[in-house]
C-alpha cells in the first residue's frame, strides 16, 4: 500500500513549506492549499492489463490505509472518448474527450465526495459539510445519503433550483447564504470547525485533490499508458487543474514517464480572476461573477496560487469564453457527439475550439478536454438552434416536410 509520507502547503504567492505527515501540515493553520506527497515509485502504479474500472484501481496513491471499500456508489473510469464528427468538424484529429458526466450525479465532484465520504466513516465522522454552487452539493448530499451520513450545505441564494432539489432530495439539510458563495464558504467552514463535522470544501481538504487527480491517471492509462501533449481544464475554485497537474506529475514521480502535458485553463469572460492576474502578474483581484457556467463562477478562488503555478509550471496557458461561446459548444457536443453538458462543464471544449482558431493549441496535437458536469441537471441555458414542428399523424405531411 502507498502510504502518505508528507505533506506541502503551498502559499498565495506559490512559495511553499514541507511538512514530514499531513496531519503536522494541517495543524500549522496556515492559508493555502495542501497537497499529499507519497514513497513514488513503479509499484504504486497498477498493472498494466487490469481494466480501468474504477477510482479505487489507484489506491496505493490514494490517502487510505489497509481495509475494504466501504463507498457504496461505483465511481471513476470514465470514459475517454474519440468523436469523429467532432474531430473532422475542428480539423483535430487526434482529439479526445474525457467524460466525466458519467458518474452518479453526472459531476467529476463525485471522485472527490466518494473519498471524503470513505475517510469521513473512517474517523467515524457523523456529519459532513461542504459549500458549492451546485455541483459539489449534489454529490455530497446523494454520496453521503448512500454511505449513510449527515449532510449540512450551504450555497449562495440564488443557486439553481435544480440542484437545490437534488440536494433536498437526498436529505440534506441546505442554508441558501444571501451573501454569496465565498460567504457560504467561509460559513461551511467555520461551522465545521465549530461542531466537529467532517470538512469537504473543495480547496482545504487535500482528500479532495488526490481523487481528483484519478482523472489523469485514467487519461494516461487510456491512452496507452502515455500522456497527451496538451489538457484542457476549466477552472472556479482551481482545484480540478491543479488536481490534473498532480496527477500526471505523480505518474512522472513513478518512473512511468518523462514528460508533462501542457495544461490550458478555460475561465468564463464574466468571471476571470485568475486570467487576468495571470495576464498582469500581478495578486488575483476578487471579482463579482456574471456567467451562466454556475460551475465555474467563483469570484475569489481559493486555490488560486497552485492553479497559477500548475498552469505556468506545465507551460501552459489561460483563455476565456463568453457565454454564447458556451451554449454554443453545449449544442455542439450534444448534437455532434451524443454529450451533455452543462455550460461549465462545456466550458473546456468552448475554450478548446477558441484556442485552435486562434493557434494557441495546433490541430495535430494530441489533446485531451474535459467534460466536467451533465447538463441534465441545468437545462434552463441550453439554447438548441432547432424547434419542434406540430402536425397531425399523417405521414405524408412528414414527407413533405423531409423533403424525402
Amino acid at each position: 500500500m502507498g502510504r502518505p509520507v508528507g505533506a506541502t502547503i503551498v502559499r498565495d504567492d506559490s512559495s511553499t513549506l514541507d511538512f514530514d505527515s499531513l496531519d503536522e501540515a494541517l495543524a500549522h493553520g496556515e492559508q493555502g492549499r495542501i497537497a499529499i506527497r507519497y514513497a513514488y515509485g513503479p509499484d504504486l502504479l497498477p498493472p498494466a492489463d487490469e481494466p480501468v474500472t474504477s477510482m479505487w484501481r489507484y489506491r496505493d496513491l490514494l490517502p487510505l490505509g489497509d481495509g475494504p471499500i466501504s463507498y457504496p456508489l461505483a465511481i471513476g473510469g470514465t470514459p475517454l472518448l474519440a468523436s469523429p464528427r467532432l474531430r473532422k468538424l475542428l480539423s483535430a484529429p487526434n482529439l479526445w474527450l474525457k467524460d466525466e458526466t458519467r458518474t452518479p450525479t453526472g459531476s467529476n465532484k463525485d471522485r472527490a465526495t466518494a473519498l471524503v465520504v470513505e475517510s469521513a466513516l473512517r474517523a467515524g465522522s457523523a456529519t459532513v459539510t461542504c459549500a458549492s454552487t451546485g455541483n459539489v452539493a449534489v454529490s455530497l448530499a446523494v454520496g453521503a445519503a448512500a454511505a449513510g451520513l449527515r449532510t449540512v450545505i450551504f450555497v449562495p441564494a440564488d443557486v439553481a433550483d435544480s440542484k437545490l432539489t437534488l440536494m433536498l432530495l437526498a436529505g440534506a439539510t441546505v442554508f441558501k447564504v444571501r451573501e454569496g458563495y465565498d460567504a457560504a464558504f467561509k460559513l461551511s467552514r467555520a461551522a465545521a470547525r465549530e461542531f466537529g463535522w467532517y470538512d469537504r470544501n473543495t480547496g482545504v481538504n487535500p482528500v479532495t485533490l488526490d481523487a481528483k487527480k484519478t482523472v489523469a491517471l485514467e487519461i494516461w492509462e487510456q491512452l496507452g499508458r502515455d500522456v497527451p501533449d496538451t489538457v484542457v481544464c476549466p477552472v472556479g475554485d482551481g482545484p480540478t487543474l491543479s488536481a490534473i497537474s498532480k496527477g500526471f506529475a505523480e505518474i512522472v514521480a513513478c518512473g512511468a514517464t518523462k514528460r508533462l502535458p501542457r495544461i490550458i485553463a478555460v475561465q468564463a469572460e464574466g468571471c476571470q480572476p485568475l486570467k487576468r492576474a495571470w495576464e498582469t502578474g500581478g495578486p488575483v483581484q476578487a471579482v463579482e461573477p456574471a456567467t451562466i457556467a454556475d460551475g465555474i463562477a467563483v469570484g475569489d478562488p481559493v486555490s488560486a496560487g497552485m492553479v497559477l503555478r500548475d498552469v505556468r509550471n506545465s507551460g501552459g496557458a489561460f483563455v476565456a469564453v463568453s457565454d454564447d461561446e458556451l451554449r454554443r459548444a453545449m449544442e455542439t457536443l450534444a448534437s455532434q457527439s451524443g454529450l451533455l453538458a452543462e455550460p461549465a462543464g462545456a466550458s473546456a471544449f468552448a475554450g478548446l475550439a477558441q484556442a485552435l482558431e486562434s493557434g494557441l493549441i495546433t490541430r495535430d496535437e494530441r489533446v485531451v478536454a474535459l467534460v466536467t458536469g451533465t447538463a441534465m441537471k441545468n437545462l434552463g441555458e441550453a439554447r438548441p438552434s432547432g424547434a419542434a414542428t406540430t402536425i397531425s399523424a399523417d405521414l405524408d405531411k412528414v414527407r413533405e416536410l423531409l423533403g424525402v
